[in-house]
């Protein structure tokens, strides 16, 4: 199973649900706040391009936020990325 990696906050909900979404398909994950850590909030955006968290990586792959995630199960590609 790839790395899965989510730059997040504790207080956004978008967040939650993809965390939820992961760990019930028994994914473990790579959580990086960045909530008071302006490193990690750099970093995240010279990596993705965007400012608004979640942002997530399957391996080396970046899927964006909830939405994009929830987009890929619903179409049945998300369990396939993360075999």
């Amino acid at each position: 199973m790839p790395e899965v990696v989510m730059y997040c906050t504790s207080t956004c909900p978008f967040c939650t649900r993809a965390e939820k979404l992961l760990k019930n398909k028994g994914v473990k994950i790579n959580k990086i706040s960045v909530e008071n850590n302006q490193a990690k909030l750099k970093e995240m955006i010279k990596r993705t391009g965007r400012k608004t968290v979640p942002q997530i990586y399957i391996g080396e792959r970046h899927i964006g936020g909830f939405d994009d995630l929830s987009e890929l199960d619903i179409m049945d590609e998300l369990d396939d990325l993360l075999r």
